[in-house]
């Protein structure tokens, strides 16, 4: 294990940096320590872990807190969520950057390489705290039909995302919240064309193709992709493109039919229909885009699927089917990021500490980085990959890590894992495991 424990040393270097409002007096605890503690919380799956830790330190003088993550001390719940508070989200960017940035220089980033060496970046956002009692100042507000008002917190996620490919790897997230000087409700829209400007640049590497729901299918958000030299692919729907669908209405389309079997070796015909240079909307400052559309029908004919994107890719019937299936690969976000961090294993939505300022996003933020290490580790580890299928399940392996460590001391990553891998403790440990 190399990777794994330098992007754990990136996030002590990142937490080090955390600002401390501490005033005088003697400090007991690092800030080093106390970031680490909360990210090993969603980096372990567990609520628990830090208590564990505590009583091992208490018999051995060490525990895995030490060895795994290397804190110095474990500061108590209370004191990390006061300590946190806060700290802007930004502090970590430097980590996510490293994931990247390990994918690249050790092979694993052409995994999510489609269309000609371009990375999928897939757009949405999400809620990840609710509550009708709790609030910040950086929490959005609404009024139920009811007249109970809800205070809520979402943020605009950014993955990467390729078809044919299981796993998706969050970047640092936008967060969707009031913005100063501005009386409006803040917006994914918003918080989208923010998440560009702030990122845009440091992701060019990635020859990035921006995929969204319709919500980012207008000309605002398309301006600002081609602003960052990168590309869209949006989803692309008639009541909301009225326009754009009057345009192309008789117009003679290109076309392209395609006889395809499915998994279950059964019949379907894809077919491909699209047009160059339409407008988005309307007025004479109307952006140009192309359009394709994908239809498949069964062995009857009956279409079973049906959907149509706008683009700043160009189209031939050497790439549409290339280029339909990235489109389609925006589900991932939503299926196998969203999904996953809200109900197998990270409580995305669970409420880790609210606090008075920024606890709630930063802990948004580690939940997510951790995902993002745990990719790295999925693709790059080799151990790690022999441990996870010697479990099978994710929720299986993260069910075992959180067990043994709540028993045994390892001396590193690696003696954890092979620990998993064979079921038998660490040379030494069989007493200590026992009792």
């Amino acid at each position: 294990m190399v990777i794994l424990p330098a992007l754990l040393s990136e996030l002590h270097s990142a937490c080090a940096g955390f600002p401390d409002k501490r005033k005088g007096g003697e400090v007991t605890y690092t800030m080093s320590d106390i970031g680490l503690s909360a990210f090993s919380l969603f980096f372990m799956q567990s609520e628990s872990f830090l208590s564990h830790q505590r009583s091992l330190a208490e018999g051995e003088q060490s525990s895995n807190c030490h060895t795994l993550f290397g804190m110095q001390r474990i500061p108590t719940d209370n004191h990390i969520r006061c300590m946190l508070d806060p700290v802007d989200p930004a502090h970590l960017q430097p980590c996510f950057d490293a994931a990247l940035t390990a994918l690249r220089e050790h092979g694993g980033l052409g995994s999510f390489q489609r269309l000609g060496g371009h990375c999928l970046v897939a757009l949405d956002g999400t809620e990840y705290f609710c509550s009708q009692k709790l609030g910040c100042a950086h929490c959005l507000t609404r009024k139920r039909s009811n007249g109970v008002v809800e205070r809520y917190h979402a943020m605009l996620s950014a993955t990467l995302v390729a078809p044919g490919h299981a796993m998706t790897l969050p970047l640092m997230p936008g967060f969707i919240e009031p913005q100063d000087g501005h009386d409006k409700q803040d917006c994914e829209r918003a918080a989208a064309k923010r998440w560009l400007a702030d990122h845009g640049a440091r992701l060019a590497h990635l020859c990035p193709v921006y995929l969204g729901d319709d919500l980012f299918a207008c000309q605002p958000i398309a301006q600002a992709v081609i602003a960052e030299g990168a590309d869209f692919l949006f989803t692309c729907k008639p009541d909301s493109h009225k326009t754009l669908y009057d345009f192309i209405a008789g117009a003679a389309a290109q076309t392209l039919s395609v006889a395809e079997k499915t998994k279950a070796n059964k019949r379907q015909i894809v077919t491909y229909r699209w047009f160059d240079a339409v407008p988005l909307r309307g007025g004479s400052d109307a952006m140009e885009v192309n359009y394709l559309e994908i239809a498949i029908a069964d062995r009857t004919g009956k279409v079973t699927y049906r959907n149509s994107f706008v683009t700043s890719l160009g189209l031939t019937k050497d790439n549409v089917a290339a280029i339909a299936a990235a489109a389609r690969a925006r589900w991932k976000i939503e299926n196998e990021s969203f999904n996953v961090l809200k109900n197998h294993g990270y409580c995305l939505e669970h409420n880790f500490g609210h606090g008075k300022d920024r606890l709630a996003m930063l802990f948004a933020a580690m939940n997510l980085l951790a995902f993002t290490f745990h990719c790295v580790s999925d693709i790059l580890e080799e151990k790690w990959q022999h441990a996870r299928n010697a479990k099978g399940s994710r929720t299986r392996f993260f069910m075992h890590l959180k067990t043994i460590t709540a028993y045994i001391v390892f001396a590193s990553w690696d003696e954890l894992l092979e620990t998993i891998i064979t079921s038998k403790p660490p040379p030494g440990r069989q007493r200590q495991a026992q009792a």
